[in-house]
């Protein structure tokens, strides 16, 4: 068959049923689905049973290892030329696989990945999500499927790649976090075509509050140096700007907080010279922030026809680039600075 769809569940019956039932309208059907259940407490097998009958779909119960060696198991046991790497919490448009095969039919492709979108569905916060993970004021929006002049590197929500060059490269990592970025460039570095299929676009629901969303973008910061630290070349300029950022708005509030101090405790005659520049060096920080914020709340309104969501997002994209660079910052001092091993934060608690 063409396509074998891998799914790795962690206690998401619900979400394996949309994924599911959105798979019964696509307009290809040269498909398999493979269920890899990994060591769930709330497993769902009766799920898929029930959708026997709509397709040809194999379910796996396994230990818990995570989500990457969870793919691997169920690349081993599929059969497609192709393997589509999909999430639980991802719900496919009907024409999802026609966008794939017609893009393969365009131009031939070992790797792809395509992007995604918030359901009318989904909840304010996960559109306001979304809409963070997807913007050009956060990501350059090319995570909303926008190409760009740099490679593009497949995420693990969305992502294709042939079976033979899957199973030759080994899949998935051991590492906890990044591992879909650590595969892609492994693709790259074996000399295999890889892009952007910008129509192969699914609904993704993300984190549904800002503390789940917060946990997952502070073990990506992490993830961008381990992933340094096993290749240097990788780490771009890009890379460092939500640190860059986290720096600057932590470094404006001092400089606001230090440099009205004297005024409020009256002591400013004693250095005014250097008071009036730190508040003033604060204002000018804290007037660039005002008018990224305006920007980000203008463009999200207008986007998601939502003055609430629009307000979200403004929350939504500061948890995004400060919890990124929070951890990219606590990565950088413990592996770079320290000379620690590999680690992440939210080992525990990366599904939830």
């Amino acid at each position: 068959m063409k396509y074998s769809i891998i799914v790795p569940v962690f206690n998401r019956p619900d979400e394996v049923d949309e994924l599911l039932e959105s798979l019964t309208h696509q307009s290809e059907k040269d498909f398999e689905v493979v269920i890899v259940e990994d060591g769930s407490q709330t497993p769902c097998e009766d799920v898929c049973k029930r959708y026997e009958n709509m397709m040809d779909i194999h379910y796996y119960y396994k230990e818990n290892s995570g989500p990457g060696q969870s793919r691997n198991y169920g690349a081993e046991c599929a059969k497609g030329e192709y393997l589509l790497i999909l999430d639980s919490d991802v719900v496919l448009p009907e024409g999802y696989l026609k966008a794939v095969s017609d893009e393969l039919s365009r131009e031939p492709a070992d790797a792809f990945g395509g992007p995604d979108k918030a359901h009318s569905s989904f909840t304010d916060t996960q559109k306001a999500i979304s809409y963070s993970m997807t913007s050009f004021f956060t990501t350059g929006g090319i995570r909303g499927g926008k190409k760009k002049m740099d490679k593009f590197y497949p995420r693990s929500f969305n992502m294709g790649i042939r079976r033979d060059v899957y199973l030759r490269l080994n899949g998935f990592s051991n590492m906890r976090f990044g591992e879909d970025i650590d595969f892609s460039i492994r693709i790259f570095k074996a000399g295999c075509r890889c892009r952007l299929f910008p129509e192969a676009w699914v609904w993704h629901k993300r984190r549904t509050d800002f503390r789940k969303f917060w946990r997952q973008v502070y073990n990506s910061g992490i993830a961008r140096i381990n992933l340094y630290k096993k290749y240097p070349e990788s780490l771009k300029l890009v890379h460092l700007l939500p640190m860059v950022f986290t720096v600057g708005v932590i470094g404006t509030l001092l400089l606001l907080f230090f440099g009205f101090l004297p005024y409020m405790l009256g002591t400013v005659h004693v250095f005014p010279t250097l008071g009036n520049a730190m508040a003033a060096l604060g204002c000018i920080g804290l007037a660039g922030i005002i008018l990224y914020t305006i920007a980000l709340f203008i463009d999200s309104s207008r986007e998601n026809h939502s003055v609430k969501i629009g307000l979200l997002s403004i929350r939504a994209a500061f948890t995004q680039l400060m919890g990124y660079g929070c951890g990219f910052l606590s990565a950088w001092w413990k592996r770079c600075v320290l000379g620690q091993s590999e680690f992440s934060a939210y080992n525990k608690t990366f599904y939830k």
